[in-house]
């Protein structure tokens, strides 16, 4: 096969497809790693806010200055 004037092995070609799907599935889980403790993270925040510890916080540091 002729890619840009080079002859190209097929091998190498199916070769260099697996690399880029490899690489490209390693990306992807990351992803989801990082979105997934991204919400747990925002996810604490949020309770956190329920529960009014930052406003006892803002009140604590207040009282303290």
């Amino acid at each position: 096969m002729d890619i840009i004037g080079f002859t190209v092995p097929l091998w190498a070609l199916f070769l260099a497809g697996i690399v880029i799907i490899f690489i490209a599935w390693k990306i992807i889980k990351f992803a989801i790693k990082l979105f997934v403790i991204l919400l747990i993270f925002f996810g604490i925040l949020m309770g956190l806010d329920m529960l009014g510890v930052f406003g006892w916080l803002q009140q604590l540091i207040m009282t303290l200055v």
